[in-house]
């Protein structure tokens, strides 16, 4: 009555009154909530620890400063187990092959509960309604801290384990790293592959020294003969074969003549240089082929290819082309392995370009065989010069397979004079076993055409180096493709060349830097070369060719 008398008198009664029932429907609201969390906990696994420390913390949080230290340590020490859990469970999931560290969080979570049960803990710290004990909780702290603490790094050692990002980052920098290792080998393999390939290996250097020896000591037995009738008669199946391998030609020769149906008709012109030429008479008067007949010359015979006519010769003068073969060659080889192989030096040997002297080397001749030294022809090859070459220059195999060895990869189109003049899905062809039409070659001046050509790329703007490029120009639009089976290549590079197509083949050649007589020749193509080396022949079984 009193304290309505008094609001009657003060305008703000109303006001306190409103003020006064908002407390204390809030106040009911608060112990409401408050009920709910401790029906919540009495539902948990450690429902009478859970119980009792939320009661205390309840009715006690006011009277005692350590309760909200505690339960800051005993949501830390929950957290943890929740987290340690969830990592035991995902590796449950995943079937993860690590037993070992499974426990290891099992255990731990263990450890978080039998803490919170030890009995001095709960007498202390869960179950008083009184104050905590100050040394009880620094203790549980203490041992808190040192669960977490292993807890953490437990997860960190087995993060990756888990964390899906983390593995994948590791995993591209893993590969990444590896790419890294396996260009840097790649590199260092293909110019120890390219020192190899550019060598002359220890047998063959003995056989030509033997060779050597042979002619100086019995000079009078390896006098030079007359020509013979036959190296000018056109009926008769000419070859062209031209190298400074004695060993390799002679392989290439016997080969012919063992397949051969009328070995009597087959006529070889080899050509090598002048330091090799004793030695490759020599092997071939001790050696002789059986009816066939062979031609025996050095380039400085063909007194017609000097500089002033033949470009390759005037260019090998260039000091900028000689810097570009012979200075920093091992320093600059291993920086890009691609162009490694335009480095060698046989590039700048007149051998290889006479290819494209045939016709005035043999004036006489119409058709003629070129073979490289680095072939085995394994069927009879007399077909070749009734074959019907359509009027075209060469008759050669193409080597062209969807997007691959088009002209495109071995001209520079970017050059406008290349880009008019060719074409660059062009199918490629390869050089090796090539039957030349040499009366439509003469009428179609292509030695003129190669001059051209090569004259242009004296800085090396059309093509790198070779003869192949030269090749392609040379003979754009007059090459006949011939049937596959005459020519199979890669036998040295390609280790996945199908033996039947092998078998098949009437020529097989080693392209590439695995030749036959090296070391690192691919050994599943190797006998079929060895079988036709001339085992009985004496320097060969001195100078260990291994047959």
């Amino acid at each position: 009555m009193a304290v309505a008398v008094r609001g009657g008198r003060g305008g703000g009664s109303a006001l306190r009154n409103f003020f006064s029932y908002r407390i204390f429907v809030s106040a009911m609201f608060t112990l409401l909530f408050l009920a709910t969390l401790s029906v919540l906990f009495s539902s948990h696994h450690d429902s009478t620890i859970g119980n009792a420390y939320l009661h205390r913390s309840l009715v006690s949080l006011s009277s005692d400063p350590l309760k909200t230290r505690l339960d800051l340590i005993h949501k830390q020490a929950n957290d943890h187990v929740a987290l340690v859990n969830a990592y035991a469970a995902y590796a449950r999931k995943l079937k993860l092959e690590i037993a070992k560290q499974l426990k290891m969080f099992e255990d731990l979570a263990q450890n978080f509960s039998d803490l919170q049960s030890k009995q001095n803990y709960r007498s202390n710290l869960f179950d008083t309604d009184g104050p905590l004990d100050d040394d009880s909780l620094k203790q549980f702290e203490k041992e808190v801290k040192d669960k977490v603490k292993f807890a953490r790094l437990l997860i960190a050692d087995s993060k990756e384990s888990y964390d899906n990002q983390l593995k994948i980052q590791k995993l591209k920098d893993t590969i990444f790293a590896v790419n890294e290792l396996f260009v840097k080998a790649k590199k260092n393999g293909a110019f120890a592959s390219s020192i190899a390939a550019k060598s002359t290996p220890k047998s063959l250097h003995c056989l030509a020294m033997r060779l050597m020896e042979e002619r100086i000591s019995h000079p009078e037995k390896y006098r030079d003969e007359d020509p013979k009738p036959e190296y000018e008669d056109p009926t008769l199946h000419h070859y062209a074969i031209f190298s400074d391998n004695v060993i390799a030609v002679s392989v290439v020769v016997n080969s012919v003549i063992k397949n051969a149906e009328e070995p009597w008709k087959h006529v070889f012109h080899v050509v090598t240089d002048r330091m090799n030429l004793a030695a490759m008479k020599v092997w071939f008067k001790m050696r002789p082929i059986q009816q066939g007949h062979i031609e025996i010359k050095s380039v400085e015979d063909f007194t017609f290819l000097t500089s002033s006519y033949v470009p390759v010769l005037k260019q090998l003068e260039s000091a900028k082309l000689q810097n570009f073969y012979f200075q920093n060659s091992a320093e600059n080889a291993t920086k890009d392995v691609n162009n490694m192989k335009f480095k060698n030096p046989k590039y700048l040997s007149m051998l290889n370009h006479l290819r494209f002297y045939l016709p005035e080397m043999y004036p006489t001749l119409h058709r003629i065989l070129f073979l490289d030294d680095d072939v085995v022809v394994q069927k009879d090859l007399t077909a070749l010069w009734t074959i019907d070459l359509d009027g075209k220059v060469n008759g050669a195999v193409e080597t062209c397979f969807g997007s691959f060895h088009r002209y495109s990869q071995y001209l520079n189109f970017s050059h406008p004079l290349v880009r008019e003049k060719f074409s660059p899905k062009a199918c490629a062809w390869a050089f090796g076993m090539n039957i030349f039409d040499l009366d439509a070659w003469r009428r179609e001046k292509c030695t003129e055409q190669y001059h051209y050509w090569q004259n242009l790329n004296e800085d090396r703007t059309l093509w790198k180096l070779g003869t192949l490029p030269a090749g392609l120009m040379t003979f754009f639009s007059k090459t006949k493709s011939l049937d596959k089976s005459w020519h199979v290549l890669g036998l040295g590079f390609n280790p996945s060349v199908s033996m039947d197509e092998i078998h098949k083949a009437a020529v097989i050649h080693y392209n590439g830097d695995m030749k036959p007589w090296l070391d690192i020749a691919l050994n599943q193509y190797k006998e079929l070369w060895t079988k036709y080396i001339d085992s009985e022949m004496e320097f060969v079984q001195m100078c260990n060719f291994g047959v």
